[in-house]
């Protein structure tokens, strides 16, 4: 009984932490008159690393600080470029994947990080500072709290599907162009959720169809409440509100649901009406495909123990 009210303690005053640091982010924003300040994958991180505490991203907890950060500097150098926006996201993906690997990293939020200066056309050196001061935050409060102890330092990095995640946004890309949709090029919640499916052992019809439907509805909640209201702050509580609640219905631990709701503060304002349309329609064709290839390796696997065994 007594474990039971210390465990809902934690997971009470690890949500109020974490929620706690998305508003302060929201603040800051609000008192610098600078939106470039709010994070959106910062949301996820603060969620999935304090109150979930997921293994493969506490790993290595210095990489928290490491790797957005790389990435971030990778994405705003690149946007800076005088090259198109779609030159710009190929060029992003590609360093951002190489320097995943060198680091020997599987740190998915750094894709994120990466693509959000080219998706918000970053300019201004205040997005830098607020990636390097908020991830340093959530890497000292893993480290300060002990959140990684027990989780092994190191865990196998399947590099192939690397590729196979650049040749999807490579092949959705094309299709975007082709259709005259080149902003629909790249949504930076997914992304970072296409590469964590591809890495799970097992991948079901029933994960594909959640991550569609929650995915989906955090961009409707997202941009309903931005779009209704005019007090920051209320529309990130609220945000993170039904969030929690969403996720909870559906029984699911998805980071990027929560940052999904914090786009709309920094994606160009013609295309945030446009978000939840584009999140449904992003979302089923690179989970569709997950799943198409997720079956095919495991048709794969099975075919080749069959010949083992015979």
């Amino acid at each position: 009984m007594l474990f039971a009210q210390s465990e809902n303690m934690k997971s009470i005053l690890s949500n109020a932490a974490a929620f706690g640091f998305i508003l302060l982010m929201v603040l800051a924003a609000i008192i610098f008159k600078d939106a470039e300040i709010i994070l959106p994958e910062i949301a996820a991180m603060a969620v999935a690393l304090w109150v979930w505490r997921e293994k493969s991203w506490l790993r290595q907890p210095e990489k928290i600080f490491i790797m957005p950060s790389l990435t971030a500097i990778l994405g705003f150098a690149v946007n800076l470029l005088e090259i198109s926006y779609i030159a710009k996201i190929i060029i992003v993906l590609v360093l951002m994947l190489t320097v995943m690997r060198v680091m020997q990293s599987n740190l998915a939020p750094a894709l994120a990080t990466g693509l959000l200066p080219i998706v918000t056309n970053a300019t201004h050196f205040t997005f830098l500072m607020a990636i390097f001061a908020t991830t340093f935050v959530l890497m000292l409060g893993v480290y300060l709290f002990k959140l990684n102890e027990g989780v092994p330092r190191h865990a196998p990095v399947k590099y192939k599907y690397m590729l196979v995640y650049l040749a999807l946004h490579l092949a959705w890309i094309i299709i975007v162009v082709f259709a005259g949709y080149p902003q629909m090029a790249i949504i930076p919640p997914v992304t970072v959720v296409v590469y964590e499916s591809l890495q799970m052992p097992m991948y079901m019809r029933k994960m594909a169809v959640k991550q569609i439907v929650v995915l989906t509805l955090s961009a409707v909640i997202g941009t309903v409440l931005f779009m209704m209201l005019d007090n920051w702050l209320l529309i990130v509580a609220l945000d993170m509100a039904l969030i929690y609640g969403l996720l909870r219905l559906f029984q699911a631990r998805i980071p990027a649901a929560y940052a999904f709701p914090l786009l709309p503060f920094v994606f160009p304002a013609q295309f945030v009406p446009q978000l939840p349309y584009a999140a449904a329609l992003v979302s089923v064709f690179f989970f569709s495909l997950v799943l198409a290839y997720k079956t095919y390796e495991k048709q794969q696997i099975m075919k080749l123990q069959n010949v083992v065994a015979e």
